[in-house]
């Protein structure tokens, strides 16, 4: 292949990326309700759990705390929010753009977990652009050591 027909391919592609990026970025949705809008991020999580809490990270960078909920009803957690756009809008500059990757909209992202939560002492903490969710378990919950009783003991001790 020689070099000018890479740089044409090369184009080709660019131009494509460009005129995917405003069809699903603004142009495919530009009158459609926002609440109507798919959604069109996920952001990513870790869920694990400890000897006292379940624990829920989501990477959220560049949202600010005020534009993310969380409900937590019927064992299900609920995180979600809304990401602003992240290119500056059309009408202050006329923008090229190369790339644009970073998706803005809402999110909604939903954790079952099991029954047996203190919900009342639910935390939440942002730092970094990470929201962990701390779920604690309820004392009944916890893992507990059950001591062996020797019936024979017990009955030889009577006597």
């Amino acid at each position: 292949m020689s070099r000018n027909s890479f740089d044409t391919m090369f184009d080709r592609m660019l131009t494509l990326n460009r005129v995917m990026d405003e069809a699903v970025g603004q142009g495919a949705f530009e009158h459609t309700d926002t609440a109507a809008r798919p959604q069109l991020w996920l952001p990513p999580v870790d869920i694990y759990e400890t000897e006292s809490a379940f624990v829920v990270e989501a990477d959220l960078p560049g949202i600010h705390e005020e534009n993310v909920n969380i409900q937590f009803d019927r064992n299900a957690l609920t995180i979600s929010g809304t990401r602003g756009a992240t290119l500056p809008a059309k009408d202050k500059a006329q923008l090229r753009v190369f790339s644009a990757e970073r998706m803005s909209g809402t999110f909604s992202r939903s954790v079952r977990l099991p029954e047996h939560i203190d919900a009342d002492k639910i935390e939440a903490s942002f730092a970094h652009g990470v929201l962990t969710v701390t779920v604690p378990k309820s004392a009944g919950a916890r893992p507990r050591t059950i001591s062996v009783v020797n019936r024979e003991v017990q009955q030889q001790v009577r006597s």
